[in-house]
């Protein structure tokens, strides 16, 4: 009886430690990314294909989704937050970008889905912007033995201009 009650209060203390993790991680995505009930509709716009040069003062952030091989027809919509607001979504393989005042930023990536699973895949990023920069990152959504990975990378200059290059714009807009 005594050894049924410590391993009870022992599951307890580990189900708490968890529930514990799972609020912190929770708490760590909500405040890089936006409100949770924003959700974005966007698609690829392959008749244009903007690449600015960061503005005086500020920096530009590109993020680019990369399908790869994977064809996943309007399931891979990503929304991107930074410091606790959303800057925009990518549908498919797509880029857009934005601008980012100097100093350090938590950027955040959420899969939205109307499959409530997938709405609770983030990947988080941290980067410190410097004025005239601009910062590339890519995020990767794959299938392997029908588990979904999801990352989302600094890449180097060179790297993320390509893949900007060979992706077109996503056009997004907040649902109301």
């Amino acid at each position: 009886m005594k050894s049924a009650l410590i391993v009870t209060l022992f599951l307890a203390a580990a189900s708490a430690s968890v529930m514990a993790q799972d609020s912190a991680a929770m708490a760590a995505a909500q405040s890089a990314c936006g409100p949770k009930n924003t959700n974005f509709d966007a698609k690829e716009d392959a008749s244009q294909h903007p690449t600015p040069q960061p503005e005086p003062g500020s920096a530009l952030v590109y993020v680019v989704q990369d399908m790869g091989e994977e064809k996943c027809t309007g399931c891979a919509l990503t929304r991107i937050g930074m410091d606790g607001s959303w800057v925009g979504a990518n549908q498919g393989t797509s880029y857009f970008f934005f601008t980012a005042e100097p100093g350090e930023h938590h950027l955040c990536l959420n899969w939205q889905s109307r499959f409530e699973w997938r709405n609770k895949a983030f990947a988080m990023a941290t980067f410190t912007a410097e004025a005239g920069h601009a910062y590339y990152f890519r995020s990767r959504i794959s299938l392997s033995r029908s588990i979904y990975n999801f990352d989302f990378d600094p890449v180097n200059y060179d790297q993320g201009k390509f893949l900007v290059a060979s992706s077109p714009l996503s056009v997004f807009h907040a649902k109301r």
